[in-house]
């Protein structure tokens, strides 16, 4: 079994792309979830597990700004995101109301917290920015969650972006998206994604070469071999 520090070094340079392609071939078709694109360009690839906050829609009685010193609050569950987890927040895509600001995404920073993904928005666009944090999202809007949300639990499985994500599994964001790996399909992932990514690599050269792409993508036995040959030579 692969410690996070091992599994995050191994898929940090497998794009979101090919996971989809891998976890395919394993029956999973569902794992990118829509909506959670980088809030600014250029965000480095990550990989993290989930720590999963879960809204509902807002009732006035609950959905206020006394709820924030709840002891079921955003800012509790903030206090207990563990160092290296990607927070990833169910506001079930609605994106008039910002379901963190600047402030709260500060103090993700300052935690150790990867990144932040939601299929909602952020508030304080320039605020939250200005902390660090990577986020992927919708984009922003000036309402506070309370305007649209109400807050009701972290690591309990949610939907976001259409997908199911489970505490613990492993989540992997990049240019493309936020990826879901179930923490069942983890070591499938590991011994699978990086020799996909080398292949496709291999196949790029090839096609950049001029070969033509029947028999080489996807690869046929005598691409294959060829492949196979390649990396012997290395």
């Amino acid at each position: 079994m692969a410690t996070d520090k091992e599994i995050v070094a191994a898929l940090h340079g497998v794009s979101t792309a090919t996971l989809t392609t891998v976890l395919l071939k394993k029956g999973l078709r569902n794992v990118w979830m829509r909506g959670t694109m980088p809030l600014r360009a250029g965000q480095k690839r990550l990989v993290g597990r989930a720590f999963t906050l879960r809204f509902v829609p807002a009732r006035e009685d609950l959905a206020t700004p006394e709820s924030w010193s709840s002891p079921k609050s955003t800012r509790a569950a903030i206090e207990a995101m563990p160092e290296g987890c990607v927070t990833v927040v169910d506001a079930m895509g609605i994106t008039d109301a910002g379901i963190f600001g600047d402030i709260l995404c500060a103090r993700m920073k300052k935690r150790g917290v990867a990144g932040l993904v939601t299929d909602g928005v952020v508030r304080d666009l320039a605020g939250v920015l200005g902390t660090g944090l990577p986020v992927w999202c919708r984009g922003a809007a000036a309402p506070p969650s309370v305007a649209g949300l109400t807050f009701v639990d972290w690591q309990q499985p949610i939907g976001c972006g259409g997908v199911a994500v489970f505490p613990d599994d492993l989540i992997v964001v990049d240019d493309d998206g936020a990826v879901v790996v179930p923490a069942a399909f983890v070591d499938h992932v590991l011994a699978s994604a990086p020799e996909q990514e080398n292949l496709e690599a291999w196949i790029m050269k090839e096609v950049e070469a001029g070969v033509p792409l029947p028999g080489l993508y996807p690869a046929n036995a005598e691409t294959a071999a060829r492949y196979a040959a390649s990396k012997q030579k290395k």
